[in-house]
């Protein structure tokens, strides 16, 4: 086992919808082709606005759009793709310029990039997914599955405990 990639598609609340867990030489694009996929059969009526990093930009976004009806917004930073300017001989960069370059971006909050990062983050929790244990992939997937029906089954209860003390 070499390595493995884990792809989730999940809910604006972060709650999950589907898992794929394939070989690492698989590309993300690929990947959650594949999840989209399993997700159609196992769920055809359930159409998605779709959430997707600017990695995903261009002939993925296409297929999602026609093979599975979901729309796509890809989200992604306002200076991603910027590599340099063209200035007149005696003009220097501004300090917002600069900011744009790799090394010199501060933080930035864009809206629902980081839900699925979180969603895997909520995963490290489990120590069975801290680390690849398992040799088959199905195994992972399930152990997954298993770590978000546990935090469901958590909010559900919290949920039910402040119902509880209010009435």
């Amino acid at each position: 086992m070499n390595g493995r990639k884990h792809h989730l598609i999940t809910d604006t609340l972060g709650l999950l919808l589907g898992v794929k867990v394939l070989a690492a030489n698989i590309s993300d694009r690929e990947g959650s082709k594949l999840l989209f996929s399993e997700l159609r059969v196992k769920q055809p009526q359930m159409r998605l606005h779709v959430f997707a990093d600017g990695g995903y930009r261009g002939k993925w976004e296409g297929w999602v759009k026609t093979n599975m009806g979901h729309t796509v917004e890809i989200i992604q930073r306002p200076d991603a793709n910027t590599r340099g300017y063209w200035l007149p001989q005696d003009q220097e960069l501004t300090e917002a310029q600069i900011k744009t370059f790799k090394g010199h971006r501060e933080f930035v909050v864009i809206k629902k990039r980081w839900i699925v990062e979180r969603s895997f983050a909520w995963c490290s929790f489990d120590r069975r997914l801290n680390r690849e244990y398992d040799l088959l992939a199905k195994t992972t997937e399930a152990f997954i599955l298993l770590s978000f029906i546990r935090r469901m089954i958590r909010q559900l209860a919290a949920f039910a405990a402040q119902i509880a003390v209010a009435a």
